[in-house]
């Protein structure tokens, strides 16, 4: 962040940013407007201007009187939001005692800020700023946007937005309201969200504010709990939306793609916004059909049948996958199946730290990383054996855990994965830190990523010289996991633009080796820029959530389908790939 060019701070100078019309207040918020329904004459005034929301955009109507007379003029066009307004009455609010340490609060300055928000926006499915909006509107009084920078990286983990009523249309009222508040699902810190909340209602306090309101889902139970914490309260004020793609899922009700898993839900909606007809056959399972122009699919999230029972049964078997792609030239890791003391005691004495897992099998389950005793590796053999009666003992190398999402022998994306790890604050237990940080990463993830409570968080727990209810000094990191997968907690954070070439065309090589159309490589890496590594395993079906920004979703259905690509998109591939063959 800090070699970006500085701006002035988002939220001073002029007060620039307030379209007023005829027909009412409007405040441009980048990801659409705010308009105030109270400063409208006339229902119809309200609807007309709705109307005229922009592409890709989301406006909002608030305060809206008799909501059901607005509806019945566009009854097609607009729907009544399902969330609830919370109000904060400033005047009784009360500072917290203690601020939480380890990140601080300022407002968004930078052009490095503006993209960490859209990230940020991105991982938490909210609609993203346009890139010119915080440029536009720096002079604005109106609206304010904050962001947390964590102290140890300089990362921007959490922003929240905040508009003055008095200075967008004059509020005799002397109201705010608070918007878009966000955290990055990979944050450590915990209290992120409260000390966002807190400073935007002590700004508008500070600056005369009489109260601050919200507006939340009627579902989002933690969010609530947050607010009703703080002292929000219910109040009776209705919220209007226009019917587009962004809304949809508030107004359709739920279908049966609403049961399946992130993973396979990428790429419903991806195809449905290409007009490819969706069959949910089994939304716990994640399994769907895809037809379009006389073409379908049956597909298992990203594991389609254009897999074939070959390439998934070498994944399948990571001692076949490991020889398969070593026949081909990729570097892989020390190997031995845990047959016979003798044998492994010879292999531990070689290699020093070792990794133990499951021939078959998936998620990390049953894994453990960091072996270095007899004792350990033979109690982590006896819980491998547990999900495969063949259990592999590997040399352990040490580094990054990088995983290539390579889709029709291509690199689409590549993330570092990190082991899940928290963050003391000289309060809570070890225990508790663990649950509050699986709380916001299954809140993210659609349930998908959490930190076990099990014997393995214990060993990574106790290697720091803690127990599970034993409270970390303020500021001190304990990594509680050693593998990096999704499923217990672990984090992504995407490298596509900076990976080394010789680590993409491992990757690809890996998979024509394999001969499989859609695959998740994994290697070890010191990291990502640099071109040693070390083939860990193929995943045949790798998850294409969680990679944002890069198009994983499209790249499958456009593998699926190609004729719902645009003409133009197919003309312009076809001539890059023409290109390349007389280069």
């Amino acid at each position: 962040m800090r070699n970006q060019a500085m701006v002035p701070p988002f939220g001073e100078g002029r007060e620039s940013d307030t379209q007023q019309t005829k027909t009412g207040a409007a405040v441009d918020c980048g990801w659409g407007r705010l308009l105030f329904g109270q400063t409208f004459e006339s229902a119809e005034a309200l609807v007309e201007t709705m109307r005229a929301e922009a592409p890709e955009r989301r406006d909002i109507a608030v305060y809206v009187r008799d909501p059901h007379v607005v509806l019945s003029l566009a009854p097609q066009e607009m729907f009544l939001d399902p969330s609830h307004t919370y109000r904060l009455d400033l005047a009784t609010y009360k500072t917290a005692r203690r601020r939480p340490a380890g990140f601080f609060i300022r407002r968004l300055a930078s052009a490095g800020d503006a993209d960490a928000v859209n990230r940020i926006y991105a991982t938490r499915g909210m609609v993203p700023v346009r890139p010119d909006f915080f440029w536009s509107q720096r002079d604005s009084r109106a609206v304010t946007c904050f962001v947390v920078e964590d102290e140890l990286t300089g990362n921007v983990i959490g922003t929240v937005m905040g508009v003055d009523h008095g200075r967008a249309f004059g509020d005799p009222a002397r109201g705010s309201s608070l918007w878009c508040l966000a955290v990055d699902p990979q944050a450590t810190r915990p209290g992120i969200g409260e000390a966002l909340v807190r400073h935007i209602v002590e700004y508008f306090k500070a600056r005369g504010a009489a109260f601050t309101d919200l507006s939340v889902l009627h579902d989002n139970e933690q969010a609530i709990a947050l607010y009703e914490k703080l002292g929000f309260y219910r109040v009776p004020f209705f919220t209007l939306k226009r019917k587009n793609q962004i809304n949809e899922r508030l107004f359709v009700g739920p279908g049966p793609e609403a049961e399946l898993n992130p993973y396979a839900r990428i790429i419903v909606d991806e195809a449905r916004r290409r007009g490819i007809d969706v069959q949910v056959t089994d939304a716990p399972g994640g399994f769907f059909r895809l037809s379009y122009g006389g073409r379908t699919v049956h597909c298992r999230e990203s594991l389609s049948e254009l897999t074939t029972g070959v390439a998934m049964s070498i994944c399948d078997d990571k001692a076949v996958t490991r020889r398969v792609v070593e026949r081909a030239g990729l570097t892989v890791p020390a190997q031995i199946e845990a047959d016979g003391r003798e044998a492994l005691e010879a292999f531990l004495a070689e290699h020093g730290s070792l990794v133990v897992k499951p021939a078959r099998g998936e998620q990390g389950r049953g894994i453990a990383v960091g072996v270095e005793t007899m004792e350990h590796l033979e109690e982590a053999i006896a819980t491998a054996k547990l999900y495969c009666d063949r259990v592999l003992v590997e040399q352990r190398v040490a580094g990054e855990d990088l995983r290539l999402v390579v889709i029709d022998y291509r690199l689409v994306a590549a993330a570092v994965r990190r082991p899940a790890r928290i963050v003391g604050d000289g309060r809570a237990t070890i225990r508790e830190l663990i649950e509050r940080q699986s709380r916001r990463r299954a809140a993210a993830t659609g349930g998908e990523s959490t930190i076990p409570l099990d014997a393995e968080t214990e060993r990574c727990v106790a290697a720091a010289g803690y127990g599970l209810d034993d409270v970390a000094d303020q500021g001190e990191e304990i990594a509680v996991r050693r593998t990096a997968n999704l499923h217990t907690g672990g984090t992504i954070h995407d490298v596509t633009g900076e990976v080394h070439p010789r680590l993409v065309a491992a990757a690809v090589a890996a998979a024509r080796a394999i001969e499989i159309p859609v695959v998740g490589i994994d290697l070890m890496v010191r990291s990502p820029r640099e071109p040693d590594y070390a083939f860990i395993e193929a995943n045949e079906r790798p998850g294409l959530a969680n990679h944002e920004p890069q198009p994983t979703a499209e790249r499958f259905v456009d593998l699926l389908f190609p004729l719902s690509v645009p003409t133009a998109v197919r003309q312009a591939a076809l001539l890059e790939g023409r290109d390349r063959c007389s280069a």
